[in-house]
């Protein structure tokens, strides 16, 4: 298994949590020096809070324990592709490296919708890797919404 897959893993069990909780599986890990140093899911719906998706979680919980300039090192995962609020976290964040795992047709800001990471005016650049295991990230989405229906 490689490195990406492994903390994919880590990401999915975030996202487990936030489907035993009823919130939309999605979960994140913040990655740094080959170790997570901070880990969010959705809590959207529990929280009443809109900012709350998992991968803002992550990094506000990385800020918590490593400071923000550490994050120019790190490495984001998420379950899922971030959306245009995740994705400009990520930029105030100076994260230099995204790793998703199923793409979001309806509001993936890395490339489904909108290439964000690749807009030459932005002054920060985030390298992106979509599709690391994306069979396991959609098919969690799946079984939650079929569970829902």
């Amino acid at each position: 298994m490689n490195d990406d897959a492994r903390w994919m893993g880590e990401a999915l069990a975030e996202a487990e949590r936030a489907f035993a909780e009823g919130e939309v599986p999605v979960g994140a890990v913040v990655v740094l020096e080959n170790r997570v140093v901070g880990r969010g899911y959705n809590r959207t719906g529990k929280s009443g809070q809109p900012f709350e998706h998992a991968e803002v979680v992550a990094l506000w919980d990385a800020v918590a324990g490593v400071g923000a300039r550490a994050l120019e090192q790190a490495v984001l995962y998420s379950t899922i592709e971030p959306c245009v609020m995740c994705i400009g976290a990520v930029l105030l964040a100076k994260v230099p490296r995204v790793v998703f795992g199923a793409r979001e047709p309806r509001t993936g800001a890395c490339e489904s919708i909108l290439a964000v990471p690749n807009e030459p005016r932005l002054l920060h650049r985030v390298a992106v890797l979509g599709g690391v295991e994306e069979e396991r990230c959609r098919a969690l989405m799946q079984r939650f919404f079929e569970a829902r229906r």
